[in-house]
């Protein structure tokens, strides 16, 4: 399984509005700080607010934020959101034109282990990914004042569970 560069982007940027939370996120920040294009950025930036990821903010200070607390945004329902309408393989397509597709068996096993691989992900929420994440700060705080300092702000049960 092989996920698109949308989903890829999209969980990229929700981690810098994560690492950002007091902070309206600009597109061209975004951009730089995980090495996207900005035309294809802005793809899924409009999406993730359609969905309900994110807040949107238009004008000269405009900018995007999570919409919700990290906590409450599932890892699993971004990778669904922005991966449900390609089929995994060409027997989940309506223009199924396998020859196979009255007959086959294996369509049926392959659904089940596609949903196996959202469900184990359902549970994964981005506060997860960021929290107690120096690396990541060093990487995605926009403000470098604002960057973790090693070591700080974790208690070492959060540092293990990491």
């Amino acid at each position: 399984m092989r996920l698109t560069t949308r989903t890829n982007l999209a969980l990229r940027t929700l981690m810098v509005c994560a690492v950002n939370p007091d902070t309206i996120v600009r597109k061209s920040d975004v951009a730089t700080a995980i090495n996207a294009s900005e035309n294809h950025l802005a793809q899924v930036v409009n999406q993730l607010g359609q969905e309900g990821f994110i807040t949107t903010l238009r004008g000269r200070h405009g900018g995007f934020s999570l919409a919700r607390p990290a906590s409450e945004i599932s890892v699993g329902s971004v990778f669904r959101t922005f991966e449900a309408d390609l089929p995994f393989i060409e027997c989940f397509s309506p223009d199924n034109t396998c020859p196979l597709k009255d007959v086959c068996r294996m369509s049926s096993h392959l659904l089940r282990a596609v949903e196996a691989f959202y469900a184990s992900l359902d549970p994964v929420m981005l506060s997860e990914l960021v929290d107690c994440n120096d690396g990541l700060d060093a990487i995605l705080a926009l403000d470098p004042a604002a960057r973790a300092v090693p070591g700080g702000q974790c208690s070492r049960a959060e540092m293990i569970d990491a």
